[in-house]
């Protein structure tokens, strides 16, 4: 069906009310065919688009078709006469209530019971809620830290994991199935209440996530010893983490936690802020001026469904420094394995996992405790696939797991990076080194002078609509088929292709195979152990580029970078 003709069966079938934001684009054929010219893709982030009227935008429209191809797959692949129920869970984004709602009332017209919070909650909650209730599958509304104008539709696996690749591929072809008016069985909202196929989730499921976060403190004495004279600030940036990170905090014996209030409250909009992602700084504005106001020691900020966590410390002159995703990782995982051996606690079978675009300081201080490290593609759902086969092989202990982008997990009790965690076990690292005269950006330095110099960064290049996916498919196909040679004045030594499977090093012309999942992503390996990485996002319009360095000195590796950047302006022209 053409663009035009899917625009016109809109037109035909949705309410009066909905009518006109699509006959105020019926004489704009770019914008009618960027919402029609194909439906909003589904993978194994599930769905992820601008919000509005079209088969390629998020609507409650696409989001009953999407839930009736998830049923559809539940039913299938679950032994037949199977009790199925699925958790719900949604965070501040605009309609994201509307499209929970929405979401448990086509699951409960299809025989599967419908867990859903009573009000905003975060990601981690929820995956962690779907091993709880012992669900078949979870489903989060929410589009993480992108623009307000976006929300999302992400789908976990009874495991508590985003799904797998392979069950992904079993909803996308059921969903393809429905069609899009009429296609999808649902009932109202009230009905599912009374009938018992809709249940709002009670206390008991918070409280016992709660438990499980606590119990991720290293050092819990401490901080009711010395946890109230740490003071630092806290954002939810208009999200779901406000509630939740406060009470860990609390519970903990912080009691020194300042909240920056015009960010308080939820709001889709996310007013104070061009988008609410923690891994800018400019989301911070309103935080650095209430600690500059009351000389806090660090500030913690969360995304909108608080899987995220971002961090900036006070330097030796005291301005408020932003640390990258690598940075709090590394903090985090030289804390973690440093008080376990420390306690004679830290498991001979223990081990650490983190994505291939994540730092390779990694490496280093996993080595020091003597602790394996595992590398997996990007997103957390590979970091849940190791702590499941160590769960079902009964061999290793998962001891921590992070990325790049800002998100962690201590412990096995969820399977997606947790920021209420991670805010916690920060405030806790934070006291940890106050008490050893140490501020965190002292013991970052310090890490470094242990195991050297790391500098990593990432350009992301933003490519919206048709033209943009065109583009950034383009620059692949250019770089795979014209790789360069030297990359930041370092000489290319091998060049990874997860799409092929393939590793070739450059000089012998030796092929070998990487045993991993096929992925758009292409890594090259430079002169002295530095990295550059190149692969599209699988959640925005964004191609995304990592310079992973290391060096001597700041000063060797930002020549590096300065190179690095120049290169990277030619190869995404």
């Amino acid at each position: 069906m053409s663009y035009q003709n899917e625009y016109e069966l809109w037109l035909e079938n949705v309410t009066d009310a909905e009518k006109p934001e699509l006959e105020s684009i019926k004489n704009n054929e770019a914008e009618i065919k960027e919402r029609f010219h194909a439906s909003l893709e589904f993978g194994t982030a599930g769905l992820r688009g601008i919000i509005g009227l079209g088969i390629n935008r998020m609507n409650s429209y696409v989001v009953a078709r999407a839930t009736q191809g998830l049923s559809n797959q539940l039913i299938k692949t679950n032994p037949s006469g199977s009790t199925l129920s699925v958790c719900i869970a949604y965070d501040s984004r605009n309609k994201s209530e509307e499209f929970a709602k929405t979401a448990a009332r086509v699951l409960a017209a299809n025989g599967i019971k419908a867990y859903i919070f009573p009000e905003l909650k975060p990601v981690p909650e929820l995956s962690f809620s779907v091993r709880f209730k012992g669900a078949a599958a979870g489903i989060a509304i929410t589009a993480s830290h992108n623009p307000a104008k976006y929300n999302g539709y992400k789908v976990y696996g009874s495991d508590g994991a985003q799904l797998s690749p392979e069950l992904a591929s079993v909803v996308l072809e059921e969903i393809e199935k429905t069609p899009l008016f009429g296609g999808a069985k649902i009932i109202d909202f009230d009905e599912g209440i009374s009938s018992g196929m809709i249940e709002i989730m009670g206390e008991e499921t918070e409280n016992a996530y709660l438990e499980n976060v606590l119990a991720q403190s290293q050092n819990p004495d401490l901080v009711k010893k010395f946890g109230k004279d740490m003071k630092f600030v806290y954002t939810p940036l208009h999200g779901s983490g406000n509630k939740l990170v406060r009470c860990a905090l609390s519970r903990l014996g912080f009691e020194n936690v300042l909240v920056v209030k015009e960010q308080e409250a939820p709001n889709g909009n996310f007013p104070t802020v061009a988008s609410p992602n923690p891994e800018n700084k400019e989301a911070f504005t309103l935080a650095i001026d209430l600690a500059k106001k009351n000389d806090a020691d660090l500030i913690i900020g969360t995304d909108p469904d608080a899987d995220r966590v971002g961090l900036l410390v006070r330097d030796k002159s005291g301005e408020y420094i932003a640390l990258t995703g690598n940075q709090t990782g590394v903090l985090l995982c030289e804390y973690i394995l440093s008080s376990k051996k420390e306690k004679g606690i830290l498991p001979e079978d223990g081990f650490v996992v983190k994505t291939i675009v994540t730092t390779n300081l990694t490496k280093e201080i996993c080595d020091f405790y003597d602790t394996e490290m595992k590398d997996v593609l990007t997103g957390f759902k590979f970091i849940g696939e190791k702590i499941k086969e160590a769960e079902e092989s009964g061999k290793g202990t998962y001891l921590f797991g992070f990325e790049e982008s800002y998100g962690s997990l201590t412990g096995t009790y969820a399977r997606d990076k947790d920021a209420v965690s991670a805010s916690m076990l920060i405030a806790e690292m934070a006291v940890f080194y106050r008490e050893k005269g140490l501020s965190l950006y002292d013991q970052l330095q310090n890490i470094y002078k242990k195991y050297g110099f790391y500098h990593e960064f990432v350009e992301s290049i933003t490519m919206e609509g048709l033209d943009g996916i065109a583009k950034i498919k383009s620059i692949m196909e250019e770089i795979r088929q014209n790789p360069p040679k030297v990359l930041g004045g370092k000489k290319v030594l091998a060049i990874r292709d997860y799409s092929t499977s393939k590793r070739l090093e450059i000089e012998s012309g030796k092929i070998e195979e990487i045993l991993l999942p096929k992925s758009n992503v292409l890594y090259f390996e430079l002169e002295d152990k530095n990295n550059f990485i190149v692969r599209p996002s699988g959640t925005e319009p964004k191609i995304k580029l990592y310079c992973l360095l290391q060096g001597k000195t700041p000063d060797e590796t930002s020549k590096i970078a300065e190179l690095l950047k120049k290169d990277i302006q030619n190869l995404t022209k």
